[in-house]
């Protein structure tokens, strides 16, 4: 936990509404109404925006982080041989048919 003011008690109450299994990490103002639906926090935005940010399970799962879809992004071309390497991701998948 960061050392602000947000208290033991409001980032146990973020985390619930957002690492649970029926959360799934949404956007933040997903997570705000989920909070919002029970509890009442002094600086619920602020708080909720903080702990999305630095949730590296939100970054992955919320689309809006990154550049936006269908803009280009320039790569800068390479002066020398294995200067730039790319690397495609790909996240682990459930064994299927005969072969697991």
């Amino acid at each position: 936990m960061k050392e602000n003011s947000t208290s033991l008690m409001e980032y146990f109450i973020i985390g619930q509404n957002t690492d649970s299994v029926a959360s799934e990490h949404l956007s933040e103002d997903r997570t705000l109404g989920r909070v919002k639906t029970c509890f009442w926090l002094p600086n619920g935005r602020k708080d909720v925006a903080e702990y999305c940010q630095t949730c590296d399970r939100c970054q992955k799962a919320n689309r809006a982080t990154g550049n936006k879809f269908g803009m280009m992004v320039q790569i800068q071309e390479p002066k020398s041989p294995l200067e730039i390497f790319h690397m495609d991701w790909v996240p682990a998948t459930p064994p299927g048919g005969d072969r697991s």
